[in-house]
């Protein structure tokens, strides 16, 4: 217990504006929120500012519905499970279509360019198994310049709506709403999937969290963060029965391998299951990673011991070392 805080207040805003022009003001200490390239360039403008960069254990993932949420009225979108290899097509074309490569290079390599497209759910880039697990677990389906993907995709399309180019496919989608990046990410979509016969018809909600169980939404995009590296890691996503599982994944595959994963194993078999796991959903066309969020962190000068970590909770972990 080095530090000398003795309270911590926190405000949770909805615009980025705000609270930079607070914590010019003096009025806030700390601002940790998601970087834009204009909300960076005000940041370095304040002189009484340092700025610490990273990445964190986040990833930004495009989800696809399968069946609907426990509560919730039946799904009977496009991308039903029940629809067979009809559904299992549509959802492998959109996600083919997710111009993942173009989102990074204009929203994250301005921030941290050494971050590349997301390839796992489950591991990060730069952990042990990282190269190992997107070896063998499916990704590489995805894989591809986006002129070789909208190819593939308009392929699969075409199988079942001939006209989808000219007579788009509407799909209802989830945005999260106040949010600059998210809102880019969907225009960088939206534009793509144009293309290839899909038509992104997006509702933009401030309260977008507690819809991601609503049925009448085909597609959501968000971000999940990781609080530990235990060994199970995503259980509450990906299991048939998680409270997480807010999209309608039901596979007793992969139950069985988050229940084996609960138990200690060494890390060569830790890294099949994942692999195993992942491979599921990928061949299943469920959900796809993006990217790994860089991190932005705006510190008043005074403050000292503030460390950012790239697991929840990122920035206030340390609290106890901070002081001014």
């Amino acid at each position: 217990m080095s530090g000398s805080i003795d309270t911590i207040v926190f405000k949770f805003v909805s615009d980025g504006n705000p609270a930079i022009q607070a914590l010019s003001n003096g009025e806030l200490d700390i601002y940790n929120g998601q970087p834009t390239s204009d909300a960076v360039a005000a940041l370095k403008k304040i002189p009484s500012v340092n700025i610490v960069s990273g990445k964190l254990a986040t990833y930004e993932h495009w989800d696809l519905r399968m069946k609907a949420f426990p509560g919730e009225a039946e799904y009977n979108g496009i991308f039903a499970a029940k629809y067979g290899q009809k559904s299992l097509d549509l959802r492998r074309a959109f996600l083919l279509g997710v111009p993942r490569q173009e989102i990074v290079e204009k929203l994250i390599a301005p921030f941290n360019p050494d971050l590349p497209v997301l390839r796992s759910w489950t591991v990060m880039p730069g952990e042990d198994v990282y190269d190992q697990v997107i070896r063998s677990n499916g990704s590489q389906y995805y894989e591809g310049t986006q002129d070789q993907l909208n190819k593939r995709a308009i392929a699969l399309v075409k199988k079942y709506y001939p006209d989808a180019v000219k007579n788009p496919i509407k799909i209802n989608v989830i945005v999260p709403g106040n949010n600059p990046r998210r809102a880019d990410e969907f225009a960088l979509a939206k534009a793509n999937l144009r293309k290839i016969g899909f038509d992104l018809v997006g509702d933009v909600r401030a309260d977008w969290g507690s819809q991601l169980t609503n049925s009448k939404y085909d597609a959501s995009f968000f971000g999940w963060s990781a609080g530990s590296v235990i060994q199970p890691r995503l259980t509450s996503i990906f299991k048939s029965t998680g409270t997480q599982n807010y999209a309608g994944w039901i596979f007793p595959a992969v139950d069985k391998i988050y229940d084996d994963l609960s138990s200690p194993l060494s890390r060569t078999v830790v890294a099949q299951k994942y692999i195993s796991a992942e491979r599921v959903f990928f061949d299943n066309a469920c959900t796809l990673p993006v990217f790994q969020f860089p991190s932005v962190t705006a510190v008043n000068k005074d403050l000292k011991g503030i460390k950012p970590g790239p697991l929840n909770p990122n920035t206030v972990w340390n609290y106890w070392e901070w002081t001014y």
